[in-house]
């Protein structure tokens, strides 16, 4: 989409990654952080080697001042840390242009609220849910920061909005889909991070491919007991947004989530994973919110449930599979 003006907020390995695509796409792009050394070398050398080492840039513009980034955007971005988002976002209100619509890459439920980030943006921003997207799927930065193909969902409420992001994001190498489930994407986009500590958790522990294979698949289960619960569409759930982002998510070792888990698993304090994968780990904090929204709804998570005693009140990863084990039998089925 050549000419479309963007701004992408956040200069970390995801929101770099996006601005790449769009910029490749033929999109106007600037990129916005904190850091002054990152935006400079984005804008100069083309590069970010603090998050990207390696990868090269298409040219883009990139700047510490928030409105100057936002000036024009007709697209615009959001790819921070969730749980910063509101407070953030409601600093940068008034830049915004009337028009502009406002993409979440952002994947969590927030902690003080339990509302989904698309919910979170509409509020810190002012601006209808018609002008929120969120963009979900098997999208691992470094792997499509070495351009390697991939697909995604661009989700809207307004199937116009869905198509203009996803034609700004549309290049050789990354394919969007749209609809209009936001609700479903969104909670696959959180939910899909807590089962892949769990996945990390269960690897670091040593256990094997049958293990995985379970956990994913009632991980799935888990996903979509929720979704259907909040008014999802089913098919969400065996899509990209949803099967595709989990296997993604739980087997990759480029998976922050997934990462942080084995570090649990083999022994370390959730202080000390935190530590050692050196990035956000959105699964960590949004855990407990997602539980909190499934217990508000009445929908079981015992995966989840089990991940926020590991992360968050003491139990081991042994006596989370104990636990999980010892359930009472029941038939399969996408809601037992």
């Amino acid at each position: 989409m050549s000419g479309v003006r963007a701004a992408v907020l956040g200069s970390g390995s995801w929101g770099t990654t996006f601005a790449m695509v769009m910029a490749d796409a033929g999109c106007d792009v600037t990129l916005w952080g904190r850091d002054e050394a990152v935006a400079r070398e984005v804008a100069e050398q083309h590069s970010n080697t603090k998050y990207l080492p390696g990868v090269e840039l298409p040219p883009m513009s990139a700047t510490t001042d928030a409105a100057a980034a936002l000036a024009g955007a007709r697209i615009v971005v959001v790819a921070i840390p969730s749980q910063v988002s509101r407070v953030t976002l409601e600093g940068l209100r008034e830049h915004l242009e009337p028009d502009a619509v406002v993409v979440s890459l952002m994947k969590g439920v927030e902690l003080s609220t339990d509302k989904r980030m698309s919910q979170v943006v509409s509020e810190a921003l002012d601006i209808p849910l018609e002008r929120v997207a969120v963009v979900s799927g098997p999208n691992l930065a470094k792997e499509i920061a070495a351009r390697q193909p991939t697909a995604t969902v661009v989700a809207c409420p307004d199937e116009d909005n869905a198509r203009l992001v996803a034609e700004a994001c549309s290049n050789t190498y990354f394919r969007p889909y749209t609809n209009t489930d936001v609700v479903g994407v969104e909670l696959c986009g959180a939910v899909k991070n807590v089962i892949a500590l769990a996945i990390g958790m269960a690897q670091g522990r040593g256990f094997g491919w049958n293990t995985t294979a379970t956990v994913i698949t009632r991980g799935l289960v888990e996903i979509t007991r929720l979704g259907r619960a909040l008014g999802a569409q089913p098919e969400t759930f065996a899509g990209l947004a949803g099967m595709g982002d989990l296997v993604a998510t739980c087997a990759s070792p480029l998976s922050r989530n997934h990462t942080l888990g084995k570090h649990i698993g083999q022994g370390m304090t959730l202080d000390e994973a935190l530590v050692a994968t050196g990035t956000t780990a959105e699964g960590v904090k949004s855990s407990r919110s997602v539980l909190e929204l499934a217990e508000k709804h009445g929908v079981d998570m015992p995966i989840t449930a089990g991940v926020v005693a590991v992360l968050h009140e003491g139990l081991s990863v042994e006596e989370m599979a104990r636990a999980l084990l010892s359930r009472p039998q029941k038939a399969e089925g996408v809601v037992s």
